[in-house]
């Protein structure tokens, strides 16, 4: 009773205040959109929309029909429903921890297309062996889930990483 009538009145005192302390989930938010996941997912690892700002998200969808080199075009319907979902999902408009940290990293005149491309993921991956990269599991950064894997689930952090053909990662 007592740690109740406490915590109240902590609460209390924040809203008077207007202090209210929000804590930010963590990681990324996972994919929750079949569509999605059945247009990209097929052809790589279907990317969190959090690891993008939303300008990027625009770009990416009115280029598909040069994507990465390849044709992806959609019906305008299906691209629409698509970019919706990206963009309303974007990193801008997230608030897990590490969507935050990846958009503080982007400067407000870039727009990246690769996720490998953004200061905070370039940062976290210095340390990867380059031989990594050569392993036929790996191949490349944008191959998230090869290393990381609770990627899926929009975790990255460094317990959840195995890089084929090193381990996991210590640190």
């Amino acid at each position: 009773m007592k740690e109740r009538l406490m915590g109240q009145m902590i609460v209390g005192a924040l809203l008077l205040t207007g202090s209210i302390v929000t804590h930010a989930a963590p990681g990324v938010a996972p994919v929750n959109n079949e569509r999605y996941m059945e247009e990209c997912g097929t052809c790589h690892f279907a990317y969190q929309p959090g690891l993008l700002p939303e300008r990027s998200w625009s770009k990416v969808m009115a280029g598909l029909e040069d994507h990465f080199g390849e044709n992806s075009e959609l019906e305008e319907a299906d691209r629409l429903k698509l970019e919706t979902y990206l963009i309303s999902n974007a990193g801008d408009h997230s608030s897990h921890k590490r969507s935050k940290k990846l958009m503080r990293s982007i400067s407000s005149r870039d727009t990246p297309l690769r996720i490998s491309k953004i200061p905070y993921f370039v940062k976290e991956h210095r340390e990867v062996p380059k031989g990594a990269l050569k392993h036929e599991k790996v191949r490349s950064l944008s191959n998230c889930d090869a290393c990381h894997r609770t990627a899926e689930k929009g975790i990255y952090g460094e317990r959840g990483i195995d890089i084929p053909g090193y381990g996991k990662w210590e640190d």
